[in-house]
């Protein structure tokens, strides 16, 4: 058989090359971890180190947070423009703040961290789409950067679940590849 040669297509990168346009996951893995290491940062300052009956040390969420988060809950209802979503965050947020710092502290780890390592992607993306969705209408009032800023982590998520990617230069894909076929049916909607 005779090799066809196309002398208008593109030529391919030799294979070890760097991030080029011919290797869009490595790009989207670059997104993925930087958007893990922003929710990371993001729960830097709202974690501390907690001992469990004194010996097994667990990160906790620190008093400070627990003390700043109905503030800040507060001030984003007080402007807020959304009736539905004001009341949501006077009647529902604000009255149980203390579950709420502390959901919103757990699901940032677990979105950084299973981002960042490409772990239960499909999982993470979805914790992080909605913890985006509700900053942003939390915020969306405040100010043009704050829509786009929060419109490009939804649009993030949105892309890290429909494409799985950490199947991807991630654990999710060196998990499946020891799982083997035909896989459960469960582990195909975490990874």
């Amino acid at each position: 058989l005779s090799k066809r040669v196309n002398h208008g297509a593109a030529k391919r990168e030799p294979s070890g090359a760097s991030l080029s346009v011919w290797n869009p996951d490595r790009w989207l893995v670059l997104l993925r971890v930087v958007v893990g290491v922003w929710f990371l940062k993001a729960v830097w300052t709202k974690l501390t180190l907690a001992f469990f009956l004194g010996v097994i040390p667990y990160p906790a969420v620190s008093p400070r947070f627990l003390g700043f988060h109905p503030k800040r809950v507060a001030e984003f209802a007080a402007g807020n423009p959304l009736g539905w979503y004001k009341e949501f965050l006077e009647g529902t947020v604000l009255p149980n703040a203390k579950l709420f710092a502390t959901l919103q502290a757990y699901g940032e780890v677990c979105v950084g961290v299973g981002l960042v390592l490409g772990l239960f992607t499909g999982v993470s993306a979805l914790v992080g789409l909605f913890l985006s969705l509700n900053y942003g209408l939390a915020t969306q009032w405040m100010s043009f950067g704050q829509q786009g800023f929060h419109a490009l982590l939804v649009t993030s998520m949105v892309i890290f679940l429909g494409c799985r990617a950490g199947r991807r230069w991630g654990l999710d894909g060196w998990i499946l590849s020891r799982v083997g076929a035909p896989r459960p049916r469960w582990l195909s909607l975490l990874i």
